[in-house]
């Protein structure tokens, strides 16, 4: 189903079909389309609808030249405007996209080269685009991919040898004269999933879905041709590409910069809205503490009263967190109207809801909070509103729960991906899923979970399935005690880089936290001691919750995804591998197990001051 946008320029049936209109009408022909800024707020490159439709045009004449519509591109660059031309490209080309931060072609990063070997086996693109450097670079390990090679460096040399390297200077080949890309069932972008709870899968999505998520995105934010967005976020995939897109399907201007300039300087990102009077932007809510605690001195120097969407992701999303910040900008006019928490994930390409609404209906804060948390959608008339459909499921049962009751999220709308790469059995199981009954429309099972409450039934993205602490008769969801970590010593713990699991002891599972120290204070084992304590001592008091181990790892330990959300399997994984720089680590169980993952966790330091102080974390 498709909402008239507007009655003389109707909406089009893929993404890429929106850039020939806007680029064709005066009004629009020169306005900026995307702009890159440095890490100086500096403008860098501009392109205008014109300019970016012309190259498109070009881009994908050149794509044509050694490959068939359909074929699979993998897509190399380094972010910035010349990226956005090249998916943008594929598009038009009929290619099937495969984004990918690029990884430093020496290929020295183990996690970097697994995930290349990844996408290279699953997806088995027929080539590759790149600037030229770095395909030099390629190819040259290609050739020599070290003298102490080891099995996997040799098995990714093997993949990339072959590929089709087509650098993204070259010239442009001869534009079309007929539209030949990507119709809306054909399937133009494999998506990878943030890697957040598992390894990074596969999705499938078509240029039909993408366009229907981005229209439902742009109806639930309420933007037109007067929206100006800013977005830091990686452009390769889910949030940072979407909005990509929205730009296009909106007729709006984007002004982008890297995600490593945000996070050499946070500030940068409300420095681009009060520069270019932004109207919309999208942002961790994780990252609104970071940017508070830097924000007061420069104050002076920020406008943001233009803001009219702060779009809140990757939940949970705690409304402390967001009172902070506002009150931290409420001075450079940041309004509390503007907050707009908002839940997505790439199985829908990916946005899904907001509990954001346009004037006249009560917003932040005249919202409900439940257990510190916003909520993400108003379930109420959504539906009717963006075409999507939501419900919270008994996981066992199938069946709807009632309102209040918390369970799993599913998701059903035209946004729906198609299933998981080259994983029939998987895709079936997450894409295909029915209510209890058997009948009525099939939803995505999201793995999230979630409560309705109110009269506008609100939706809470509580946490996530497979992060779930149990122990004994208690269920805490992970990021709960990974806050409450963090509460027990900010002044020494990093913040949003504390992983909460639980390990195997024997036949017993017991919970584990692993906290990144900030800088400098990883001296003193008594100092480190005594964190330790505290953190279990605070978990238990607040949730009745008995932790058997708190290790302190050194900053940067602990692995993220791109857009900075823990792992909180991979810490669990590397800190069995030992593979974290763990600086202490304290057992408060009463006894350890012969067998299970603790017993291989603890046997390194059996010679070591940390097994002391495991000894003394038993006293």
């Amino acid at each position: 189903m498709m909402e008239n946008y507007d009655p003389l320029f109707p909406d089009q049936p893929v993404v890429d079909l929106y850039l020939p209109v806007w680029a064709s009408l005066p009004s629009t022909a020169l306005k900026p389309v995307f702009i890159w800024a440095d890490a100086g707020a500096n403008e860098r490159d501009t392109l205008t609808y014109s300019q970016l439709n012309s190259c498109v045009t070009g881009i994908a004449s050149n794509l044509l030249l050694p490959l068939q519509k359909g074929d699979t591109l993998l897509i190399l660059c380094a972010p910035g405007l010349q990226l956005v031309q090249v998916i943008f490209g594929c598009q038009r080309a009929g290619l099937v996209g495969v984004p990918v931060i690029p990884p430093d072609p020496s290929f020295s990063s183990p996690q970097q080269q697994q995930h290349l070997i990844r996408v290279l086996r699953q997806t088995k693109p027929k080539a590759a685009v790149a600037d030229r450097e770095y395909i030099s670079l390629v190819r040259a390990y290609c050739e020599f991919p070290g003298a102490s090679t080891s099995q996997e460096r040799r098995m990714l040399a093997t993949l990339l040898a072959p590929l089709k390297w087509i650098p993204i200077e070259t010239n442009a080949g001869p534009p079309s004269s007929t539209y030949t890309g990507c119709q809306p069932e054909d399937v133009y972008l494999i998506q990878y999933t943030s890697g957040a709870t598992g390894t990074p899968k596969p999705v499938v999505v078509t240029a039909g879905a993408a366009a229907h998520n981005v229209r439902a995105a742009r109806k639930a934010y309420d933007l037109d041709l007067s929206t100006i967005f800013v977005s830091w976020l990686p452009q390769y995939h889910d949030c940072g590409l979407m909005f990509l897109l929205l730009t296009i399907v909106s007729g709006a201007t984007c002004v982008l910069t890297s995600p490593s300039a945000f996070v050499q300087r946070p500030l940068l990102w409300l420095e681009l809205i009060s520069k270019y009077q932004a109207t919309c932007t999208p942002v961790p809510a994780f990252a609104l503490p970071l940017v508070a605690r830097r924000g007061g001195p420069c104050l002076h120097k920020l406008d943001l009263r233009s803001l009219r969407n702060l779009v809140l992701i990757n939940e949970p999303i705690y409304d402390s967190d967001v009172q902070d910040f506002l009150k931290v900008f409420a001075d450079a006019g940041l309004h509390p109207s503007a907050i707009a928490p908002s839940y997505g994930l790439a199985e829908n390409c990916t946005f899904v809801s907001t509990a954001w609404a346009p004037g006249g209906v009560p917003s932040f804060p005249d919202i409900p909070v439940h257990a510190q948390l916003l909520p993400s959608a108003r379930l109420g008339s959504y539906d009717i509103d963006v075409d999507v459909h939501i419900v919270v499921v008994d996981e066992e049962t199938f069946e709807q729960v009632e309102d209040g009751r918390e369970g799993e999220i599913w998701v059903s709308s035209e946004s729906n991906a198609n299933g998981y790469l080259g994983q029939p059995w998987l895709s079936h199981e997450v894409f295909n899923c029915r209510l209890k009954g058997g009948v009525g429309r099939r939803f995505i099972r999201t793995g999230d979970r979630g409560i309705v409450l109110g009269h506008q039934r609100f939706l809470f993205v509580t946490g996530r399935c497979r992060d779930m602490i149990r122990s004994h008769d208690r269920t805490v969801h992970a990021h709960y005690l990974e806050t409450r970590a963090y509460k027990s010593h900010p002044e020494c713990l990093r913040g949003g880089c504390i992983a909460a699991f639980q390990v195997q002891n024997g036949e017993d599972q017991v919970v584990a936290i692993i906290a990144e120290l900030q800088k400098g204070k990883d001296k003193g084992a008594l100092s480190l001691v005594r964190i330790c304590k505290g953190i279990q001592g605070s978990l238990f008091k607040e949730y009745g919750l008995e932790v058997g181990l708190v290790g302190l790892v050194k900053g940067g330990s602990l692995p993220k995804t791109s857009s900075g959300k823990m792992q909180r399997w991979a810490a669990k994984e590397k800190l069995a591998r030992r593979e974290l720089e763990v600086v202490q680590l304290v057992w408060f169980g009463k006894s350890c197990g012969s067998s299970g993952l603790i017993q291989a966790i603890l046997e390194p330091f059996e010679s070591s001051l940390a097994l002391l102080q495991i000894e003394i974390g038993l006293e």
